[in-house]
């Protein structure tokens, strides 16, 4: 507060030797004008450079003055700052011992109750214990009048087990000869089928070994190359689904028509049932299923047709 009332005095000072410079020029200059003078004469009027250096070096020094004041109010307000910054460093580190304490306190108070929490949980224990090992020897003793029904329970279930097993297996050899005997039909099937397509193909070669470029694009001979190889394919595609085909002596006389999607690669798409008996049909599903991929030609012409097959699925 000292040092802010000697910069405004300074300051003060300052502003009355400028306003004492100003009057000097002033009135040291003559306005008066003589009736009998020229109108244009300007009489000059000498000014003391002494004075005005003398004037302007106190000027300087208030400002000085006035500076230093002004230096040391701001380091007396940094030397107050500081000691405020040490008092606070202090004060926080007075309150951090103050917590670290309370810490140590509840930590300690924390671990005689966790301790006392022990104690109570190991006698509940040794309680539990007792309880369960009554409980052991009377499960024990369940056990024991248990075993005996137990085991013959078991002998019961074993004959009855084997029983079963020997009945399976009986089916199983029975449809194991099932699928042998369909499996060496749809080879002769196959075998026939293929000896069929020769012979049309040897007469289809003879056929078009006379005629000219434009006759072999004959659309009837060619209907007929697409009808006989879809035909061929058809029957692949049945021997194919007979081999995959679980039969039941049920089976025999009955027959299911299906309805088979493929891709112009021969995988599976989709397969429908069109009419037929149910077991059949199901069993005839599976067995498409189970084949997944047909085999194809390379006419493009004779896939277009194959694309969409139907076919007759006949257990032998």
């Amino acid at each position: 507060m000292k040092a802010d009332n000697n910069y405004t005095f300074a300051i003060g000072v300052s502003v009355v030797l400028h306003l004492l410079l100003v009057i000097a020029l002033i009135f040291g200059s003559d306005f008066s004008l003589d009736d009998k003078a020229k109108p244009n004469t300007i009489q000059a009027v000498v000014i003391d450079p002494g004075t005005i250096a003398k004037q302007a070096s106190q000027i300087r020094q208030e400002r000085e003055r006035a500076e230093r004041a002004e230096q040391d109010r701001l380091k007396k307000l940094k030397q107050q700052a500081e000691r405020l910054e040490k008092n606070r460093k202090a004060e926080e580190e007075r309150i951090r011992r103050l917590k670290e304490k309370q810490v140590q306190e509840k930590k300690a108070a924390r671990q005689a109750e966790e301790e006392r929490k022990k104690a109570v949980a190991e006698a509940k224990k040794e309680k539990e214990r007792a309880v369960a090992a009554e409980a052991e020897r009377k499960r024990k003793a369940d056990a024991a009048a248990k075993a005996e029904a137990a085991k013959q329970a078991k002998i019961k279930a074993d004959k009855e087990k084997a029983a079963k097993e020997a009945a399976k297996k009986v089916q199983l050899e029975k449809e194991r000869a099932a699928k042998a005997e369909a499996d060496r039909k749809a080879k002769e099937k196959a075998a026939k089928a293929e000896a069929e397509r020769k012979q049309k193909e040897a007469a289809l070669n003879d056929i078009f070994a006379g005629l000219e470029d434009e006759s072999v694009k004959n659309t009837s001979a060619k209907d007929k190359h697409i009808s006989d190889e879809v035909n061929r394919h058809a029957a692949i595609y049945t021997q194919m689904i007979q081999q995959n085909l679980l039969v039941d002596e049920t089976y025999v006389g009955k027959s299911c028509r299906v309805k088979i999607k493929l891709a112009s690669s021969g995988l599976l798409l989709s397969v429908t049932t069109l009419g037929g008996d149910a077991q059949v049909c199901r069993a005839a599903k599976t067995a498409v299923t189970k084949v997944n991929v047909f085999p194809m030609p390379k006419d493009a012409d004779v896939v277009a047709k194959l694309t969409n097959i139907n076919l007759t699925v006949q257990p032998e």
